[in-house]
């Protein structure tokens, strides 16, 4: 027999698909779906988790429970220097900050080294899409007029390397805030380091990609030396 939170949630989610409940639209109140279901608040939380999880709706600090529009798909171009994004509005946050830890260790760079973070977060309208935190030693910081999430921050000197490490996990808890995602929502998670033809890392950059918005493409060239080595 279904728990009260699947049967809850399959209500609701009939509802969201056949479109009674339309993208955009406001769902009642947490109290007063509990008082239309006959449960708890906390059963109620508990079924309108599953439709977050599904991204079927999301949950808007301080305005409410909405059905989730449509989100365009991202796709993620691995290697490139300037991977290919759609047209999203992104809002950067710049701070200095003092390396340690594992920026350290990703930027190659001694514990207390200063540097430049920027917090980048795309948008469609006004739903968050994607964000990035971006770690420039502070002597190579563009101009924040210059970021283009996630072009390089360091456009100055030549990228000769870059390195990306590509994992799926849960967000964290500032993350699923920030993007407006369940916690129970997979996201895709890379690390990005670029280096200039000395090998110094000019960039170190974290990527957070919900799984319900984005895909990663990689391509390997191989040349006509590759494919003679290979035979």
């Amino acid at each position: 027999m279904p728990s009260l939170r699947h049967t809850i949630a399959d209500d609701l989610r009939t509802q969201i698909t056949t479109g009674l409940l339309k993208p955009g639209e406001r769902l009642p109140s947490e109290p007063q779906l509990a008082t239309r279901y006959k449960v708890s608040t906390a059963t109620l939380r508990n079924a309108l988790a599953l439709l977050q999880a599904e991204g079927l709706i999301e949950k808007i600090h301080g305005k409410g429970n909405f059905v989730r529009r449509l989100r365009r798909r991202l796709t993620y171009e691995g290697g490139a220097l300037t991977p290919i994004v759609p047209t999203l509005h992104v809002t950067v946050r710049t701070t200095q900050l003092l390396a340690q830890g594992t920026l350290s260790a990703l930027l190659k760079v001694p514990s207390r080294a200063l540097l430049t973070e920027y917090l980048c977060v795309s948008h469609v309208g006004e739903s968050p899409h994607s964000l990035a935190r971006i770690y420039v030693p502070r002597d190579l910081a563009p101009a924040e007029s210059s970021l283009r999430w996630p072009k390089p921050a360091a456009s100055g000197p030549r990228i000769a390397e870059i390195r990306e490490k590509v994992s799926a996990r849960l967000p964290t808890s500032e993350e699923a805030s920030t993007l407006r995602i369940s916690s129970a929502l997979a996201v895709l998670a890379i690390t990005r380091v670029s280096a200039d033809t000395t090998g110094r890392v000019v960039e170190a950059a974290l990527l957070v990609l919900p799984g319900d918005r984005a895909d990663a493409r990689f391509t390997t060239d191989y040349t006509t030396e590759d494919r003679r080595a290979e035979g």
